[in-house]
């Protein structure tokens, strides 16, 4: 390695959402870069939940600054009202942006590590000045060593779903059940995936958007004609509240909030039952080999055939062992970012302007953005990654009057009070979070109409 630092290109590890747009946001400035892809296509996670269908519509989910160099080849923005589904987004979007890309995009080329040139993580000496060598493991089985003037860690969490245990640990048992258990809402409209639910009692851990789609999917087959007696059990660590079931009709977003309200459905009309306060601690088989959920209080659950775990993501940080991180120990998302994205805190979808600073960490010239910047904490929306990565690449670029001016308002969810609020006894949660009232008991079975959920406030939480 004989170039100055300064002329070495930016890294950028992933070309999913955010990779891609820091690709372009770099590419309009022109400074020399890099993507490297792990999958066999751009927008590789994407593409496994192909389909999905996001919340979010077309006018949320590109990027100007791809846009802008999507613009000479012909492309246009599809209907910016509609929502599409993961595959749409991949091959309308993700896939073209990649192609004009060209050579700057590697597939098949998976982060091994990351580090200082000729520096651990313990040696100071010259460590600034040093240049980042990142290593590449090939799907053809070649190695290499590459250098950069710095990194974007824009490799997502997709690939480190979260336990079925309620300890934050895999349930006893839950290895060796693997057969029987996926940890991504199934596609029930593949033949080869179908029959594995169609007929059978499945359980959902989990209680967020995608364990609303999984609970919707498994309505719909249960109504079908081959989907008689499809079953779904919703398992909650905690209990039933006004905001379980997401805003509703307040939520900014209306496909995410319809996603709430076909999980709520699904319950009231008999096609899920609900499970509260379950944490699980085991998985066993019974003499059929189904699964039985075992509770940490001892609770026994009916075996089921299968179980779908939506519990959430967590980032891989295997391959940052050598960098100086500078990590929330709750969330693992950086510092400054964590207090305004704190599940335990705040739920609401308003995250206060963020960018370079906020995503910064001791060690200069890394930056974890797009879902990976979140942690552990959910919620993040295409858009924010967007604003993340274009003060970012302002920062590289030196032009910090840019980067500093961060401008990001996000889709209210109409929900209030953080995750960690729902797990406290119900005395410790009158507060409600962010904003009065409190969240009540939804009456399972009880007409849409008379349901706290479809009653809730125009305007979400924080309005």
């Amino acid at each position: 390695m004989n170039a100055p630092v300064t002329e070495l290109p930016v890294i950028v590890i992933g070309a999913g959402p955010a990779g891609l747009a820091a690709a372009a946001h770099l590419t309009g400035r022109g400074i020399d870069l890099l993507v490297l892809e792990a999958g066999p296509a751009a927008g590789a996670a994407v593409r496994e939940w192909s389909h999905v269908k996001l919340f979010s519509a077309w006018g949320e989910v590109v990027d100007p600054a791809a846009e802008k160099l999507l613009a000479p080849t012909g492309w246009t923005r599809p209907d910016p009202a509609a929502c599409p589904s993961g595959g749409d987004w991949a091959e309308q979007y993700l896939q073209p942006l990649a192609d004009v890309l060209g050579d700057k995009v590697r597939t098949g080329a998976r982060v091994t590590g990351v580090s200082r040139a000729g520096r651990d993580r313990i040696v100071d000496a010259d460590r600034d000045t040093q240049p980042f060598v990142v290593h590449v493991a090939y799907a053809d089985g070649r190695e290499e060593r590459l250098f950069a003037r710095a990194v974007i860690d824009a490799s997502g969490t997709w690939t480190t779903p979260g336990p079925a245990g309620g300890s934050g640990l895999p349930a006893l048992g839950e290895r060796a059940a693997a057969d029987r258990i996926t940890y991504r809402v199934p596609d029930l409209t593949d033949p080869a995936v179908r029959p594995r639910y169609a007929g059978k009692r499945t359980a959902v851990i989990g209680s967020g958007a995608s364990a609303f789609t999984a609970l919707a999917y498994l309505a719909d087959l249960a109504k079908a004609d081959d989907g008689s007696g499809t079953k779904a059990v919703w398992i909650l660590r905690r209990g039933i509240s006004g905001g379980t079931f997401g805003g509703g009709s307040a939520d900014q977003l209306p496909a995410r909030g319809a996603l709430g309200l076909a999980a709520k459905a699904a319950v009231d009309d008999g096609y899920a039952d609900a499970v509260t306060g379950f944490r699980t601690e085991a998985i066993e088989r019974d003499g059929d080999g189904r699964l039985v959920l075992v509770g940490e209080d001892g609770r026994r659950l009916e075996p089921v055939d299968e179980v779908v775990v939506l519990t959430g993501f967590r980032p891989d940080l295997s391959f940052l062992s050598e960098i100086r991180l500078g990590l929330d120990e709750r969330l693992e998302a950086p510092v400054e970012l964590a207090p305004l994205i704190d599940p335990n805190q705040h739920s609401c979808g308003t995250v206060y302007p963020h960018g370079h600073r906020e995503l910064s960490h001791p060690e200069p010239g890394i930056y974890l953005v797009g879902m990976k910047s979140y942690g552990r904490a959910p919620t993040f929306l295409a858009m924010t990654g967007y604003e993340q990565v274009r003060s970012v690449v302002a920062a590289i670029a030196g032009d910090l009057d840019s980067a500093d001016r961060v401008e990001l308002t996000l889709p209210e969810t109409g929900v209030c009070g953080g995750a960690g609020l729902f797990d406290a006894p119900e005395a410790e949660q009158t507060g409600g979070g962010c904003c009065a009232p409190a969240p009540q008991l939804v009456q399972l079975g009880a007409p849409a109409a008379a349901s706290p959920a479809a009653e809730a406030p125009t305007g979400g939480c924080c309005g």
